[in-house]
């Protein structure tokens, strides 16, 4: 029950993605910044990292969140929230920003908030890569930088794809079973690298848009060549090593059960984040 209930908060948080993913910023058309902006507090990871990338002056407030505080870059800039909690609308104000930066159901209370009290928001999401470029290139229009380089960051990471690959499925929890489709950052993710998700195409119903839950029986039907598992700090690989129908599967009677973090697979967390993941991708694909 305590994976189940984690979860959602988890896969909410996909950068900046309020329904996974997403596993988090941009998408649909997002809103538009205002026209000068010079302090913009972000509320996600990736979302702070793409505009302290773009322009580290220009980021005066980040959320609590554990790839930052993993770079010395961002150990000077004040916290706005704590891992899961709320954002403190009292410390974004004092921070005077002429932007600040959300998730898309994730932080909607907190954005409307802003807005109430004159501070402009952006609201995002991100289900593919094109969103990234997208959200990228948008903030870096907003505070008047180059996108190139992050960019060609993009273009050199999924230039690691292999040229086919054998037929795969990534599970991210095991109560219930949950599996990405093409619909989500995660399964985006493996169409851009010429992975074989067995669940893309798939559709059915589940607590999470671009995710599906899958009972054992269709599990064991795909029956994957590689099983690629999300470690999101809940031990998910020994706990599905505890089920009878794991034994089962071709991929685990072949030793192609692999690990993959969170950060990057599912929420893309950081730029550096999404490209560890490419690499692991592109070491075990080709």
């Amino acid at each position: 029950m305590k994976r189940f209930l984690t979860l959602p908060i988890l896969i909410g948080l996909v950068s900046c993605t309020a329904q996974p993913p997403s596993s988090s910023d941009a998408s649909n058309q997002p809103d538009e910044p205002p026209a000068s902006v010079e302090r913009i507090v972000a509320l996600t990871s990736l979302s702070a990292d793409l505009v302290h990338t773009l322009d580290d002056q220009a980021l005066v407030g980040i959320p609590g969140n554990v790839l930052l505080r993993e770079e010395a870059r961002f150990n000077t800039l004040p916290t706005v929230s704590e891992e899961r909690t709320e954002p403190d609308l009292e410390k974004i104000v004092a921070l005077e920003p002429d932007l600040v930066i959300g998730a898309a159901g994730f932080h909607d209370r907190t954005l409307q908030r802003l807005e109430e009290l004159g501070t402009p928001t952006l609201t995002t999401e991100i289900h593919s890569w094109d969103d990234l470029r997208a959200l990228t290139e948008q903030l870096a229009a907003t505070v008047g930088a180059d996108p190139q380089p992050l960019l060609e960051r993009y273009k050199a990471c999924l230039a690691k794809a292999p040229k086919d690959s054998p037929s795969t499925l990534v599970l991210v929890s095991r109560q219930p079973l949950l599996a990405p489709n093409k619909s989500s950052w995660a399964g985006d993710f493996l169409t851009q690298f010429n992975i074989k998700n067995v669940a893309a195409d798939l559709q059915g119903e589940s607590p999470f848009d671009g995710y599906i839950t899958l009972p054992e029986e269709k599990v064991l039907t795909a029956n994957p060549d590689v099983l690629l598992v999300v470690d999101a700090g809940e031990n998910l690989l020994g706990h599905l090593k505890e089920e009878p129908f794991w034994s089962k599967l071709k991929a685990t009677q072949q030793n192609q059960v692999h690990s993959f973090n969170y950060f990057g697979l599912v929420n893309p967390g950081s730029v550096t984040s999404i490209e560890q993941t490419c690499t692991q991708l592109g070491e075990l694909f080709n």
